[in-house]
């Protein structure tokens, strides 16, 4: 009979003996389902991809923790020619949009990943 194990995700010589230590990614128990696709215990961030017909994208939120829809503003500008090495486009920044509950679902035709915690 195989076990499976979940590593670690602190190590134990952290001097830090703080739970809510955010250098430390939110681990839920339970299911967080985008779109067709549904997550086991998740962790961090997952994508939101829309759909092509532009019809929104279902999120459920079946964990014990919150959910945050993010948002990166300037995600939509068009990249830099391709001569110019010099320009960078900027780097985006994360808003948050929506926060589900534990248990909440919503449909969704914004943001641009879905993070746990």
């Amino acid at each position: 009979m195989s076990r499976w194990k979940r590593p670690l995700t602190r190590s134990a010589t952290t001097s830090s003996d703080d739970p809510a230590d955010s250098r430390t990614p939110a681990t839920a128990s339970g299911f967080l389902t985008i779109g067709e696709t549904t997550y086991i215990d998740p962790e961090g961030s997952y994508p939101l991809d829309h759909r092509a017909d532009g019809s929104a994208t279902l999120v459920i939120n079946d964990t014990d923790h919150d959910i945050i829809i993010v948002t990166e503003r300037n995600s939509h500008h068009s990249p830099a020619p391709p001569g110019d090495l010099a320009a960078q486009p900027p780097a985006p920044a994360r808003t948050a949009g929506l926060v589900l509950a534990p248990g909440e679902r919503t449909e969704t035709r914004e943001g641009d990943s879905v993070r746990v915690g």
